[in-house]
């Protein structure tokens, strides 16, 4: 019997998985067997190849169980299993278990989501330890940049088997390019294209906003929060309500809708403090378009940005957007100790 390639995917519906996922499966090669397990909120968004057999997995827990059930039945030995959504199966499997690593987060120890409550973290830590109790089955690990795979190995630890296969090989589809950019009007100052989990730093950049405000500069920021991120546009909606900010949600948007907003900016503004890729980076740079990013290593593993920042601090982030702006702050020049004394003693001519 002839093997197969198993691509499961269940919950990559949005962001830069669906983006990446969606060019995978269009350019899947013509005439070879594919089999997979997609994230049913995926339906209208990826093109399913000829002949595909395609299990649409629902977005609850009973879904993805079953799915993980029909998939340990369903591989055989000799088939790929290609797990796109960045975690090992939770069965044993037949199959070589190959692991698509898009999430940094996976690699951490997991002390900031067992700090919260929030569903999303508590979501991330049960995926964190999934991916780390079940590390072992797994044959080889795709990441996309350098940086993702020395963490990879060192989050991966010592084996009596050996380490895994770690290969990088980043991969995006067609592009605009500069000159398309160039036909748009700039509507906004910034943009930063991400939705609202945590280690997005949205509250970070507004605040550094605030920070601008205080010092007379409010440049237009857009933003393009998810429907999921709701306590968060409401924080930022008043926040910029009450300092005069000139920063707009414009919701989550198809991805061609992104690459136009790219070319209606002036610059990104990218606070994140851990990507494994980074794809608005690449994006934006392929574009021509300034970036404004932490000085981690996943930023120059794909880009080099006109700016950078501690991504902690949103007085780093608004004296990178002063720098850019063309509105630096003057260094701290030191007294004199007979100044300093002129300043602290009482004078004595009145």
């Amino acid at each position: 019997m002839t093997a197969s390639m198993i691509l499961y995917a269940p919950n990559v519906h949005t962001g830069g998985g669906v983006v990446l996922l969606r060019a995978l499966l269009a350019d899947w090669p013509a005439g070879q067997h594919l089999v997979a397990y997609l994230d049913a909120r995926a339906q209208a968004l990826v093109p399913i190849p000829a002949g595909a057999k395609v299990h649409w997995v629902e977005p609850s827990i009973r879904s993805r169980m079953n799915a993980g059930w029909q998939l340990r039945n369903e591989a055989k030995k000799g088939d790929t299993v290609f797990c796109f959504h960045g975690l090992p199966p939770l069965w044993p499997s037949r199959g070589r278990i190959v692991v698509f690593l898009q999430n940094r987060l996976y690699l951490s120890d997991g002390s900031g989501s067992r700090r919260s409550l929030r569903p999303s973290a508590i979501r991330q830590e049960i995926e964190r330890r999934i991916g780390t109790f079940c590390r072992r089955r797994v044959a080889e690990y795709i990441v996309q940049t350098p940086s993702m795979a020395r963490d990879l190995i060192r989050w991966y630890g010592a084996s009596p088997n050996g380490e895994p296969v770690v290969r990088v090989l980043p991969f995006l589809d067609a592009l605009p390019t500069a000159s398309d950019a160039a036909r748009h009007s700039a509507e906004w100052d910034f943009v930063y294209v991400a939705d609202g989990v945590p280690h997005k730093n949205h509250r970070i950049l507004v605040e550094a906003w605030r920070l601008l405000a205080q010092d007379g500069l409010r440049p237009s920021l857009a933003l393009t929060l998810s429907a999921r991120d709701g306590e968060l546009r409401r924080e930022i909606e008043q926040s910029a309500a009450e300092a005069g900010l000139r920063i707009t949600d414009l919701g989550q948007m198809p991805h061609q809708d992104v690459l136009a907003l790219y070319g209606k900016s002036k610059a990104i503004v990218f606070p994140s403090s851990a990507e494994s890729f980074g794809l608005p980076l690449i994006e934006a740079m392929h574009m021509g378009l300034p970036i404004l990013a932490p000085e981690l290593d996943y930023v120059r593993d794909v880009c080099v940005p006109a700016q950078t920042f501690d991504a902690g601090s949103p007085v780093s982030i608004a004296r990178a957007v002063k720098r850019f702006l063309g509105a630096a702050e003057s260094p701290l020049v030191p007294l004199a100790p007979h100044e300093f004394w002129k300043q602290l003693l009482p004078r004595t001519d009145q």
